[in-house]
């Protein structure tokens, strides 16, 4: 739209020095922010666009690639990639029932020394086309591992107790081991209790109104909504249960990078001195196929 002399002499910049800009292309610094904008790309896609400019950062560097977090994060802002936000959704707990309540034990201590000294337990609930799919779940504390889990259609003692006797099966706890939960009817039932108590465990609930007391596995819950259920319904209940299977004992077990775990996936604890894992074989997938489907 205007000559070229005209608009250097108003920038005060050589007409020279232009065409010379023009012949010299991108600087260094630029296409070495377009390679590492491939690396963020290829890292993003591949853990499901789930990972904020922290993991990203944490992936690149397992990689060898090293960088700043600041500079992942202006690359990722440019490419307008950014982890999903999640929905708040409605509590499950029906605490209105006649049976006996434990004392909080945990006291919202979320940090344990060794496997299976602490489980937190809960249940939530999946939309899909056919209805509700609930699921529950063991966590250890120790490592953030779903110890144990179930899918049901109803929510009842029998569908948190199958979580629970995979966690026991997969894990044979010593005697000594907190499990906490919050005080709906489920757990304090007298079936569970007594499953407790056969096991040598010690009964926890959380404080009446006090959603931080069981916040562990309630952000559990939260991750795996926004991470693998929350894009769209489930047309099936069916399908629902293959995709939480697979997001939990392939991803969110081998591969899903933990930011309470300094950004370490959780089967590369093994290597670290000051902690062990049980790790879950896959032969013993059928033990728990066998607890999720019955």
């Amino acid at each position: 739209m205007f000559p070229i002399l005209r608009m250097c002499q108003i920038l005060d910049v050589s007409e020279n020095g232009y065409y010379h800009w023009c012949k010299r292309g991108k600087s260094q610094r630029k296409r070495d922010d377009e390679q590492l904008t491939e690396r963020i790309e290829d890292a993003y896609y591949t853990n499901r666009g789930h990972y904020g400019s922290p993991r990203i950062h944490a992936e690149l560097k397992a990689q060898g690639l090293l960088c700043s977090r600041k500079r992942v994060a202006r690359l990722m802002q440019a490419k307008q990639l950014s982890a999903r936000k999640r929905k708040r959704k409605p509590r499950t707990t029906n605490s209105q029932h006649g049976f006996p309540l434990a004392p909080n034990l945990l006291e919202q201590d979320f940090t344990a020394e060794a496997p299976n000294t602490k489980w937190v337990s809960d249940f939530t609930y999946i939309e899909t086309r056919e209805g509700w799919l609930y699921l529950a779940g063991v966590l250890d504390v120790y490592s953030r591992r779903i110890v144990g889990w179930s899918m049901s259609e109803q929510h009842d003692t029998s569908f948190v107790k199958a979580a629970l006797q995979m966690a026991l099966l997969q894990r044979k706890p010593g005697a000594g081991l907190v499990h906490h939960s919050d005080r709906g009817s489920e757990y304090a039932s007298t079936s569970y209790q007594m499953l407790l108590r056969e096991h040598n465990i010690q009964a926890s609930m959380s404080k009446k109104g006090d959603c931080y007391d069981n916040s562990m596995i309630e952000s559990f819950w939260a991750t795996l909504k926004k991470e693998c259920a929350e894009t769209s319904i489930f047309a099936s209940r069916s399908e629902a249960r293959r995709t939480i299977f697979e997001y939990i004992e392939v991803y969110y077990h081998r591969k899903r990078r933990h930011s309470s775990l300094d950004y370490l996936v959780q089967l590369s604890m093994k290597n670290k001195k000051q902690r062990q894992m049980i790790i879950i074989l896959d032969e013993s997938l059928l033990s728990m196929i066998k607890f999720t489907y019955t």
